[in-house]
Order: C-alpha cells, then structure tokens, then sequence
C-alpha cells in the first residue's frame, strides 16, 4: 500500500473485514502484557528499552545483528557499563527474556520497535540504509495485528516515506497478502530521548513522545508505552514528533555553538568564559546554561542538524542558523590544536615530536559511549602535525571500531601514572571523568590543555594552564 497523507490518514485504506478485530486482539494483548514486544539494536537505546518493557512484565525479545552482544546477554553479562553490571543479569536469567540474531524470530512478535543507527554518509546526507533494511527484515516476516514503532532519530517524513513503504514491499515480496498496512499492521514514530550516564533517569522515566501514520497506529503505540513509560504525550502524527526530536537536539547543537564562539572571542579578549556562563545563570529567566567543549559528540546533537538542513533543501529552503551551528562546533577541534600548537611553541618544543596525552575518548563524562567523540578528531589532527599522541580513559579500555576514524580501533588507553603525566610535554583534557584525579594531573602535568574548565578553582599555581 501507498503512504498515506499525514492530514489524511483514512485516504488509502479499504475495507478489511478483519481490521476490527486485529485491533482489538492487539489492544487486549498490550492491555493485559500478553504481548511480546521485540527490540531491534541493542544499543545505548535499545537496551534500556527493552530492560523497560521487561519491567513492566511484558515478554521481550531483544534481536541484534552483534553476535558479541547476543553472548554477553545470553550469560547476563552488560556491556554498557554504565548501566550497572547487574542491568541485565535478572532479565536474561528469566524466562521472559530472549536475546537472538535471528530475525526469524520477528514472526513471533507483536510489538517491534527498531532502534537502528541513523548516521550520517561522507558528504553529511542521511545514512538511512539501517532503518531501510530493517524493515525489509521486519516487513518478510510481518503477521496481521502487529505493531511497528521507529525510533531512531531522523528527518520528518522518514516512517511514513522510508520505513512503512519498505515494511510494505517486503511483507508483499514475501507473500504475505494478508498483511494491509493501516488496517491489520500500524506503524508509528516514538522518538529516543537516551542520555547515557546521567543518574536517575531510563526510559521509563521520560515523557514519551508518539505519533503514528494515522490515528489508530498512535493510539494503540501509545497505549503500549504507557503500560511501560510514566507519561506518554501523543502527538498528531508521526512527523510532528520526528521534527520535534530534531528540535530537542537542534535547540543543543545552536547554543552549544554560541558558547563556543564566546569562547573563542573572551579568550583573545583575556575573559573567562566558564566565568561568565556562572554569571549569567544566577538570572533565575530568560538563560538556560550551556557549556563550551572541545567539539560535539554523540550519537544526536553533532547528527540530527544535518538531518534537517538536507530535509529543508528538498522544500527549497536553507537553515542558516543550523548549518553555521555544525560549522562553529565542527571547527573546535582544529581551535584546541592550535591553542596546544601555540602553547607548546611558547614553551620552546614544536608540535612534531611532542608527547601528548588526551585524557578522555568518550563523547561526555562517566560513561563509556565514544560515538562521533571530538577526541578522535583531535588524536588525528595532533598525529598529522607529528605529534606523539596517546589517550587515558578510565572507561574505554580499548577503541572499538570508528565509523569515521578506522585507523584507531584497537588502541589501548594508557594508564594515568606518574610517568605518564610527567613525561608528557602535553596533557589535553577532553572529557571530565569524575574517576580521573585532576587535582592530581595538574600538579604533576608540564602543561595542561583545558577545554572543559576543570582547573577553574583548583588552588596550584595554575601558570603551565592553558584553557581551549
């Protein structure tokens, strides 16, 4: 079947004898947790998803193409540190829990929700390959009464224009006739709100956003995360909560941006920018506090803005503030390598051979998530100018692979002794772990490079101190 028009969502369907009843069996199923809900990508997303959903006591199949991750779950063990070991040590151990990668598996599901990667291609367009292949998967294995929600973050028009045609496609390659989207199978849109390492919060207890290709798919999406999530805020459609995704992270991404401009103008000008953001944050109006870093990083906010720049282009308009944003925040790391250029310049040692230390690969403090780190981006920019570069990361043992920077997977963290710090003719903070002592790294550092304002306050002779 077509996509339907967002403001028309009864356009398309034909009468199906059946509807009424795949619904309602459906809606009994959710209601009374006999339903099966699988989660497909096992991530920093998915699994805090499906943990949830296993909470509320629904059965729960967790499908993923990492065979690593489908063995440590099968033996309980959590790779997502962060999380705490024992995440997933009950559910695994329980009988409403099954992790696989066999797709196969879909067919015995009634809820499927998709937490696939939406990254970006070379030329910063969407890289939506993820999501089209995982509904082909989904759609050759779709039953009547089944529920599919996206939830990777992306442009408006991606579940209604990419996903429900491709579910459809498949689920007619297949052979199966019986499955009528919008009648029989509904589809919906329920944005990921993760925000790994920040305490006290999962899924469960952040509002939910739902919107569905028409009114039945969001109500019965709806219905299903709320036996799961404290609040769920139902929306007209499936576009109004992809665009308001982008926004949450656009909103970021722009004043991100604007700090770090400021901080590029108040350091030529001898001012404190960290200073500054504490002053303006005692108005109790009007000022949210952001703060300046050495780049983005994350899976969102370096991602979701080039999302909506590429979406508006195809409406013949451009999104200026956006696009200067990505610029501004794409640049910050060639600003801390030329402040750490100068500032070993100062001291009589050019970059070439220099030893450099970065503390911190991850992509934000205590955790483990290295995902589009500006870490990457200023190890590769100091070793193309000669550099000695190496990383600590009191939570990142090892690179994985990079999507962008390959060339550094494998690499191990160093430990931070007092060798190392003494040694080094340079220390680059990148990431405030609370594990790291900086008190510590400062004293016995020849020179530190600070770009999250971290030795603000500290009460050494803070000379050897140069903020990025």
């Amino acid at each position: 079947p077509s996509a339907m028009p967002a403001d028309r969502p009864d356009a398309d369907r034909d009468p199906d004898p059946g509807a009424d009843a795949a619904r309602a069996g459906l809606a009994r199923r959710v209601a009374d947790r006999t339903a099966t809900v699988a989660v497909v990508a096992l991530g920093y997303v998915g699994l805090p998803l499906v943990r949830a959903f296993w909470s509320a006591g629904f059965n729960c199949l967790g499908v993923d193409t990492d065979p690593a991750k489908v063995r440590a779950l099968a033996r309980g063990e959590n790779y997502l540190k962060h999380l705490g070991e024992d995440f997933v040590a009950k559910m695994s151990a329980s009988d409403r829990f099954t992790a696989t990668g066999d797709f196969d598996r879909l067919e015995d599901a009634d809820a499927i929700l998709v937490c696939v990667p939406t990254p970006l291609g070379p030329h910063h367009e969407p890289d939506l390959s993820y999501v089209e292949q995982t509904a082909r998967d989904i759609g050759a294995r779709l039953r009547p009464g089944r529920l599919v929600v996206l939830e990777s973050t992306t442009y408006p028009g991606t579940t209604r224009d990419v996903m429900a045609p491709a579910l459809a496609a498949a689920a007619a390659a297949a052979g199966r006739d019986d499955v009528r989207l919008h009648n029989n199978v509904w589809v919906a849109y329920s944005p990921e709100r993760e925000d790994p390492g920040r305490r006290g919060t999962g899924p469960e207890s952040i509002p939910k956003l739902v919107g569905g290709l028409d009114d039945a798919a969001g109500a019965l999406a709806a219905d299903l995360y709320r036996r799961a999530v404290d609040r769920v805020v139902p929306v007209r459609n499936a576009e109004v909560a992809e665009a308001a995704k982008l926004l949450e992270n656009v909103y970021r991404a722009v004043n991100i941006a604007l700090v770090n401009e400021l901080k590029i103008i108040l350091t030529k000008l001898g001012i404190d920018v960290w200073e500054v953001i504490d002053a303006a944050a005692t108005k109790p109006f009007g000022f949210s506090a952001f703060y300046p870093g050495p780049g983005l990083g994350g899976h969102c906010i370096p991602i979701d803005p080039f999302y909506l720049a590429w979406k508006a282009r195809e409406v013949g308009e451009t999104t200026r503030f956006v696009e200067l944003a990505g610029e501004v925040n794409t640049r910050m790391p060639a600003w801390v390598v030329q402040r750490t250029m100068l500032a070993l310049n100062d001291r009589g040692r050019p970059v070439r051979g220099s030893r450099v230390l970065v503390v911190g690969v991850a992509y934000k403090p205590d955790v483990d998530d290295v995902r589009e780190s500006p870490s990457f981006e200023l190890i590769t920019q100091l070793e193309a100018l000669g550099a000695e570069v190496s990383f600590h990361d009191p939570h990142v043992p090892r690179l994985p692979r990079l999507r962008r920077h390959p060339g550094l997977a494998g690499r191990r963290s160093a430990d931070l002794t007092d060798a190392a710090l003494t040694e080094s003719h340079a220390v680059l903070i990148a990431t405030h772990h609370r594990a790291v002592d900086w008190p510590r790294v400062v004293r016995l550092a020849p020179l530190v490079i600070d770009t999250r304002g971290l030795t603000r306050g500290l009460a050494q002779n803070l000379d050897h101190v140069v903020r990025a």
